[in-house]
């Protein structure tokens, strides 16, 4: 563990500087925040044709939450920016965990994620109905946290499975996108989908943040501490699935010597 903390803690230096490569303070805030924030509107403002306020409410509260989980899966890309750069060879021949390195050299998009989400339920969301009790604040920063780590955690995933294939990962990103928000409960309640849907939904850490989050605003103690232990355990899953993908690609590369394959 202390090694997996210092690889993670080194790695993020890279997290660090390309944050300072893209953003300046004034780009974020004016640029990364305000498109986000646009986005988070536009969803939420479907709810307006809504039939009746409770489903208003509802995709609200989604559309408010959701712009972090797209932001998170910025890390589909950034993984296979270590192909660019040229250091896949060195990670390879490292005796540390592959997945300590990709953990830590993307740590710059869920930390973006939480405070773009934060600005977004706590700035946008009394515009839209959505009003907090100073009691359920912490719970809902705290659900916030646990959205972006969890959603990274699968993204870092889909990176390990696209890290030989650069041309799909932003093809990958999207699609995911796309999907979490028809799927996750953003705007549908995964009640209403197919049965066959719902498995795919409820492997998906941001169904189980979102629906912890309407339960935290309906008051529902015992919904939201489920839905929290589910993504707790979800983010985990897909951590240990993300380590046994580099693990599996790399050692490949060891074995044969080349880190590409098409």
């Amino acid at each position: 563990m202390k090694q997996a903390l210092w690889v993670t803690g080194a790695s993020a230096a890279n997290a660090v500087a390309d944050m300072r490569a893209v953003y300046t303070w004034r780009i974020w805030l004016f640029g990364w925040l305000g498109r986000m924030l646009a986005q988070a509107v536009f969803f939420a403002l479907l709810g307006r044709s809504a039939d009746h306020a409770s489903g208003r409410h509802y995709q609200a509260v989604g559309s408010l939450f959701v712009i972090g989980v797209f932001e998170c899966l910025g890390v589909v890309s950034s993984t296979t920016w270590e192909r660019a750069a040229g250091t896949l060879e060195f990670i390879s021949v490292a005796p540390s965990r592959p997945v300590w390195v990709f953990f830590g050299r993307s740590l710059q998009w869920p930390v973006s994620a939480t405070v773009t989400t934060t600005v977004s339920v706590f700035a946008l969301g009394p515009l839209f109905g959505v009003t907090w009790q100073p009691g359920q604040v912490p719970a809902v920063v705290a659900l916030i946290v646990l959205a972006s780590l969890s959603t990274y955690c699968f993204g870092l995933f889909l990176g390990a499975l696209v890290l030989n294939a650069n041309g799909s990962r932003n093809l990958v990103a999207n699609a995911t996108s796309l999907l979490m928000m028809i799927i996750c409960g953003v705007q549908i309640p995964v009640g209403q989908l197919h049965p066959a849907v719902r498995v795919f939904a409820f492997a998906l850490p941001p169904t189980w943040t979102l629906r912890s989050a309407r339960a935290v605003l309906a008051g529902d103690a015992a919904v939201a501490l489920a839905g929290a232990g589910a993504a707790v355990a979800l983010g985990i899953v897909w951590l240990v699935a993300a380590d046994m993908a580099f693990r599996t690609f790399l050692n490949r590369s060891r074995r044969t010597g080349r880190t590409h394959y098409f």
